[in-house]
């Protein structure tokens, strides 16, 4: 049948069909527990391909689900039919209209970038959930989603204006609200039937549904009533993709106020914060959001204490946002909120940087909460439930108890303010009786929910997850109109059948329990996993973070989906194919074409491993792929080439000026670049004529000795590309040590293995790093600081080296820690030692390209501090230059690289000409060299006494 469908789809004028089992395979799960292989996903370019699939649905009798970002968290857009993903083509902003401050929307928009337009314009969209980075509109009216300021703003449905409807049929509905009840029914004979199912159970209606705010579970129908205006636009909203197909939208705006304070209240635990957030309402409050202090320690741990600023004292927190055009006044009703909380402390955050970094910590916490505080994996599908405010405090303390009677724990935050409580909690699905004590609990949980008076969902929606418990807080009657509606506008019950009516049994098709564990032999020990492979791959819980643009705020994750689009190129949708794999049914085996394929276009940036709330880190999964792949088998010629680089690096300085001429002549070399594994585009570094080794040699500067060590001695370590490619840069570097005070001295010879590790030639990698660490050893168990120049060295010493090393314990795994714990980069030991004063850079401005294992490892903060303590004005990028290692110089890879240089780094270059580029990366460096006419200089460089 697929196949046949997938004909008929492209024979219909489809242009965007992806059948192959990696794409599927990617697509078989969201940010749910659920997963459910479709047939085919369709990409559509506009509502007429969207009718056409409808029409090939229709004939095939296939399931049909809508999806946006993915990031639904019960379920509600995975499916075993045909999967319509509205992300790729259909994402723009039609209109946006000042004077009428609303906005016409495809469903695929991403909020991020419907509210780019709309701040500009001096308006904002209202609603904003912490998925806003990646979350389209079309699937926040899909589930009705809030956000923190829907407090202040309303739910999305509150904000929406009118929609254009394809249903099941492919009949085009189009909706305003405000139309009058005739001539909604004048429109259309599905809106007459609507109508009718509507005055059947008015009762039901006015009893039953929107008794509060987040009362989301269940259709909507509060809004047929005729005391409503039967707004059937607003019945849309939290309809799940079940009663037809979205192909636009028309939003409300709100103006943007001028000012805006964060007032953060400190008490004893979350649910005294929960208890005191209705006292916030009567300040008029844009949000009051819930945090708790298990989220916090995760993200210290984790990030350091540079990733949390200063909160108030306490184990649970509120963050209250008030905003207004008068800042006196704003601040006044600060003052007065502040001292009616109630709270242990209290803190009002003006700056605006501050108050964005601690919303974030906010935000982060559904990816991560993926972790319970036992260091077990914490999971979805019991995360959204509200209560009526007022009555929160009470229900955190039966839904504690509630855990505790069930030895599950989980880390709790939330839309306080509404009275809306998300949390992961550490299901024990893998084990074999998982699956029925999670069905257990979730039937408990919804009891509890309901004796309160609540919802099952405060804006998550019920998909998967909850349809199945809607008889615990509905009746008979209630459910029964909402059989009705959907069977009036989707009679075959073909979009996204096992949601809300009919529902699939919550403990169907579990993701978990379906995957084996994946332990030996791995070459990294995957500390964090407990040596499980299918453990780690499943820490992606789908929060989808990895499609967001990160890089106005640092970030670098995902470089390649940002390239490219494809969901396959995601770090989501390659831990999705991985998982298929772990799970054996689509996907067989580390050498299944699928899995390389997801993972070709991985840079290993590591972006992933400090940027994705879950911890996921595709660069560590991708090489351990590759070294089982091919353990005991011929490699890709690349692999050979670039992937043992330093070995023929180090044959090569013994000829360097023969060498460079060798490989400098036209079209030979082309030709041999390509025999290589090498893109012929790609030019070759020249070998410095002398090696950085050399230099120091001759400029006294020797080798590390066990036995002549010193207070200020530091041990420089002189990698492959320092010490054959740049040389200056080591050279600057001991000029900076030795202006320092410090005794600079050479690391013995060695190397960190980085490019076996990149290419999977692990069992290689162990035995050079083997030879380094123990080289280093002495150096770090003696307190002498080792400081790294190139980053990715430096980062495999800090991290790869201990995963190495730890699969295989006992001594070389403590010397690895050892060693680790003394790696400094040099802005690490400079700014920690008070006695150090930088150089004056005032007046510089400078363009700053941290690597990216820089910023995934070490964190690029202390050199941030460094510039800035010296009177630098710089502008830190974010994203990846694009070489990332051997990855830019592989063939096939040349337009991904110089897409990924296009998102930040190039535009940079070409915007501010004159600055002096600041890349501490050899890769950086020569990426730009090789796309610019343009140099980078290492910060050895620019602190060099010597610059001139």
């Amino acid at each position: 049948m697929t196949a046949e469908l997938v004909a008929d789809l492209r024979a219909a004028g489809l242009r965007d069909v992806l059948a192959d089992s990696t794409s599927r395979a990617a697509y078989s799960s969201d940010a749910s527990l659920y997963r459910l292989l479709p047939q085919v996903v369709v990409r559509p370019y506009d509502r007429d391909e969207l009718l056409a699939t409808l029409e090939v649905a229709r004939r095939h009798g296939a399931p049909v689900t809508s999806r946006g970002g993915g990031t639904s968290i019960a379920g509600n857009a995975v499916g075993t039919g045909i999967v319509v993903d509205f992300s790729r083509h259909m994402n723009r902003v039609l209109t946006l209209d000042t004077e009428s401050a609303s906005a016409v929307v495809q469903p695929g928009t991403v909020h991020a970038a419907l509210q780019r337009q709309a701040l500009a314009a001096g308006l904002r969209y209202g609603p904003d959930p912490s998925s806003h980075s990646r979350c389209t509109v079309g699937g926040m009216i899909g589930n009705n989603a809030c956000g923190n300021r829907a407090l202040g703003y309303g739910k999305t449905g509150d904000n929406l204006l009118g929609a254009e409807l394809v249903t099941a049929a492919g009949e085009v509905l189009r909706t305003a609200v405000g139309t009058s009840r005739a001539d909604v029914l004048a429109a259309s004979p599905t809106w007459a039937g609507l109508d009718a199912i509507a005055g059947r159970h008015l009762s039901t209606i006015r009893t039953e549904l929107g008794r509060f705010g987040r009362q989301v579970s269940g259709y909507a129908a509060q809004h047929l009533l005729p005391e409503a205006g039967f707004d059937v636009t607003r019945l849309l909203a939290g309809s799940e993709g079940t009663l037809g197909v979205l192909s636009e939208a028309t939003v409300r705006l709100v103006t943007e106020p001028a000012e805006r304070l964060l007032v953060v209240l400190g008490y004893p635990d979350i649910a005294a914060a929960g208890d005191a957030s209705p006292t916030m309402l009567g300040f008029d409050p844009v949000a009051v959001e819930g945090m708790d202090k298990r989220i916090v320690d995760i993200l210290l741990a984790r990030r350091g204490p540079a990733a949390v600023p200063v909160l108030p004292r306490g184990a649970g927190w509120l963050l209250v946002e008030l905003a207004g055009d008068d800042p006196g006044e704003v601040r006044s009703r600060a003052d007065r909120l502040a001292v009616a909380s109630g709270a242990i402390e209290a803190r009002i955050v003006a700056d605006k940087a501050e108050a964005a970094t601690i919303w974030r910590v906010r935000e982060d916490g559904a990816g991560l909460s993926g972790r319970s505080p036992r260091d077990r994996p914490a999971h979805a599908g019991w995360e959204d439930a509200a209560v009526p405010p007022e009555r929160l405090g009470a229900y955190l303390r039966d839904f504690d108890a509630l855990l505790e009677q069930h030895d599950l724990t989980g880390l709790p935050y939330g839309h306080f303010g509404d009275g809306c409580l998300h949390i992961r909690i550490d299901f024990p699905l893998e084990s074999p009786s998982g699956t029925a004590q999670f069905g257990a609990f979730l039937r408990e949980s919804a009891a509890l929910v309901a004796s309160y008076g609540g919802s099952l969902s405060g804006e998550h929606g019920d998909g998967r997850a909850r349809s199945e418990l809607l008889p615990t807080m509905y009746s008979p009657e209630a459910l029964q109109l909402f059989a009705e509606i959907k069977h009036h506008l989707d009679p075959d019950n073909l979009l996204n059948p096992g949601v809300l009516v009919d529902p699939a049994p919550a403990t169907a098709d579990l993701r978990i329990p379906q995957a084996r564990p994946v332990r030996e032999p791995l070459a990294f020990s995957l500390i964090h996993d407990h040596g499980d492979f299918s453990q780690a791959v499943h820490r992606c819980t789908g929060v989808g973070k990895c499609r967001a643009d990160n890089t106005g705020t640092g970030g670098v994750m995902c470089p390649s989906y940002l390239a490219t689009g494809a969901e396959k190129d995601s770090t989501r949708g390659r831990a999705r194919v991985l998982q298929e794999m772990v799970n054996g049914s689509l996907v067989q085996g580390w050498n299944a074409p699928e899995v390389h394929e997801a993972l070709d276009l991985c840079l290993s940036c590591k972006g992933c491993a400090s940027d994705c709330p879950t911890g996921i880190d595709m660069a560590t999964y991708k090489s351990e792929v590759l070294h089982q792949t091919y353990k005991r088998r011929p490699r890709p010629r690349a692999h050979y080439a670039l992937g043992q680089l330093p070995r023929w690096v180090r044959m090569g300085s013994r000829m360097p000026t023969v060498v460079n001429a060798m490989f400098g002549v036209g079209e030979r070399f082309s030709a041999l670049k390509k025999v290589a594994g090498v893109d012929p585009r790609r030019s070759v570094p020249p070998l410095a004529p002398r090696t950085f080794r050399a230099w120091a040699a001759a400029n006294g500067v020797p080798t590390f000795d066990a036995a002549a060590v010193t207070d200020r001695q530091v041990v420089l370590m002189a990698d492959t590309f320092t010490d054959h490619f740049s040389p200056q840069v080591g050279e600057a570097a001991v000029r900076v040590l030795r202006a320092a005070g410090y005794e600079p001295v050479l690391d013995p010879p060695g190397c960190c293995g980085l490019t076996w590790i990149t290419t999977g030639q692990l069992d290689a990698a162990r035995r050079i790093l083997g030879d380094t660490v123990g080289g280093l050893y002495d150096a770090a168990a003696a307190g002498v600081p080792i400081v790294g120049l190139e980053p990715s060295c430096t980062a495999v010493l800090r991290s790869d080296a201990v995963e190495l090393f730890d699969a295989a314990g006992g001594e070389p795994a403590q010397r690895a820690r050892t060693v680790a714990a003394a790696v400094r980069t040099l802005a690490e030991l400079l700014t920690a030692d008070a006695a150090w004063s930088p150089p004056d850079l005032a007046g510089l401005r400078v363009i700053a390209q941290p690597h990216c294992h820089h910023h995934a490892v070490m964190s690029w903060t202390p050199d941030a501090q460094l510039l800035r303590r010296a009177g630098a004005d710089v502008r830190r990028l974010g994203g990846c230059c694009g070489l990332a290692g051997n990855f830019g110089v592989e063939l096939g890879h040349y337009e991904v690289s110089v897409k990924v240089a296009e998102q930040s780094l190039l535009p940079a270059l070409r915007d501010e000409p004159d600055a002096l580029l600041l890349a501490d990366g050899f890769s950086c460096r020569t990426q730009v060299a090789d796309l610019t006419e343009r140099h980078g200089v290492h910060l050895a460089e620019l602190l060099d006494p010597e610059r001139t």
